[in-house]
């Protein structure tokens, strides 16, 4: 993986943000969190962190995160959190001690802006231009011959082989262009890995008479000769879509040890409006999102081994939206799906037969709104993956929201609906990530490891290590630096 020299931009003193009426003033229940929505820069050394509390003697190792770090260019601003340049963070753990570190991913995206100090590509809200220099006709011309798609890979790290890449949710990972390899469009951030190192994830392409679909795509392991894993990945299976020209948006999907789950909903792409708009009026990724409540939400189930959709297996429930899969798994005959949604449900569990003579569809909305779990943000790699990803689980890990500023860790029985949290006054954690205790017979037997801000501190970021069972604190390490939002990422022994 490539990492680049130099983001622009400095650090400045934490403020508080506030928003006034006629009436009165009223502080945003974010406080100094906007902090960590400004431009930082890399670290050309990593830094040390002063270690409170005791570290486990077995944690050893690096958890990378992905996210934005570069917020403008050139005095062009970006104007979606998910179009900041992608910057890859590092904490080392090693006999006790932590190291910070951080650089900005060389994609085509970040150089080319710092190259031409503008905005070059269009990203997820905001829209790049042509050259000004370029003369009209020039510029006319340069609108229809293509689009180009950003590789601003911000969103999450996936092994490939023995690599990794960063990754997002067009038709590239770092540097490599799947297209080359795979009849995709784009693929999620959420892919699947096999206990070997295969690797499953979802896109959506062109079907049959240039009908839409989405394509389950797979990656081999590493490979005995040391080739590309990426040049011997297929289409293992192809799913209908439920419209002809308006493919539904996809950020994760579910698989269990026999069976892909893929949930269509209603939130959809309109493509017309993506080739026009996009090249007469400069639209955005974002211009072009819709919502069709009407078709409701459809599952399409599909076997892994051999790879077959099961088009009789097709459930359609009232919409809703989602964003992440927890976990899905099989149990009597059912298979299990564990949703983050919205649209008034925080969560939802779902039960689809498994494919038997017997055709029967039972829904059900669990119980969870609580002051603990409203608008809480779960994800599917969130739970004892290596252990648990398409088996019967018991715990998930997620964040708590205030606002919709996640200001708290949340800890789920997602079998008796019980919880644990952790909070502190002025925090603001990212997404927890379980680390099992090596040799631990029990499912949350090991460590969370969540990335927190704190605005106005002396050392305003640190990594906080809790203890999964109990979701106490076990250690901190904080750092001298203000660390920017960061989405998903993985740990690395």
């Amino acid at each position: 993986m490539e990492w680049g020299m130099g983001g622009q931009g400095v650090e400045q003193q934490p403020g508080r943000g506030t928003f006034s009426s006629m009436a009165r003033r009223v502080e945003h229940p974010a406080a100094g969190y906007k902090k960590i929505f400004e431009t930082v820069e890399e670290l050309n050394e990593p830094l040390p962190a002063k270690i409170s509390g005791v570290i486990p003697s077995w944690l050893g190792g690096s958890l990378l995160r992905m996210g934005p770090g570069l917020f403008e260019v050139g005095g062009e601003p970006y104007y979606h959190l998910f179009d900041g340049q992608a910057l890859m963070h590092k904490f080392d753990l090693k006999n006790g001690q932590v190291t910070y570190y951080r650089k900005f991913i060389r994609t085509d995206a970040y150089v080319r802006a710092m190259t031409e100090n503008r905005v070059v590509l269009t990203e997820f809200g905001t829209a790049a231009y042509p050259d000004p220099c370029k003369n009209i006709f020039s510029r006319f011309f340069t609108y229809f011959r293509g689009i180009e798609v950003t590789d601003n890979c911000l969103v999450n790290i996936c092994p490939i082989g023995e690599d990794f890449y960063a990754v997002t949710e067009t038709n590239y990972i770092t540097k490599v262009d799947l297209c080359k390899y795979l009849s995709v469009n784009g693929v999620t951030a959420h892919p699947h890995t096999d206990a070997d190192g295969t690797v499953y994830n979802i896109g959506n392409c062109f079907g049959k008479n240039m009908s839409l679909a989405y394509n389950i795509v797979k990656i081999p392991p590493a490979q005995k000769d040391k080739s590309d894993p990426l040049e011997k990945s297929q289409v293992l299976v192809q799913l209908p879509s439920s419209s002809r020209l308006k493919p539904s948006y996809v950020h994760s999907f579910g698989i269990t040890d026999n069976y892909f789950v893929f949930v269509e909903q209603p939130v959809k792409i309109n493509l017309f409006k993506f080739l026009s708009a996009w090249s007469v009026r400069g639209a955005t990724y974002m211009d072009c999102f819709e919502s069709n409540d009407s078709m409701g939400t459809w599952f399409h189930l599909a076997t892994k081994d051999p790879a077959d959709y099961l088009s009789s297996h097709k459930f359609r429930t009232s919409a809703f939206n989602i964003f992440h899969h927890i976990n899905a798994y099989e149990e009597q005959g059912f298979i299990v799906v564990d949703l983050c949604t919205w649209k008034g449900k925080s969560r939802g569990r779902i039960w689809c037969p498994c494919p038997t003579p017997q055709l029967l569809l039972f829904f059900a909305v669990t119980a969870l709104s609580g002051s603990n779990l409203k608008s809480s943000f779960l994800d599917q790699d969130r739970i004892n993956y290596s252990l648990c990803s398409g088996k019967k689980y018991s715990f998930a890990y997620g964040l708590g929201l205030n606002h919709f500023i996640p200001d708290r860790i949340v800890k789920l029985n997602v079998q008796t609906k019980e919880t644990l949290v952790w909070q502190e006054d002025e925090c603001y954690p990212s997404e927890p990530l379980f680390v099992p205790t090596p040799g631990a017979t029990e499912e949350d037997d090991g460590v969370l490891l969540s990335i927190v801000v704190k605005p106005g501190a002396e050392r305003p970021g640190f990594l906080l290590v809790l203890d999964a069972m109990k979701l106490t604190e076990l250690a901190r390490a904080e750092v001298n630096a203000i660390i920017p939002v960061t989405f998903h990422g993985i740990y690395k022994p």
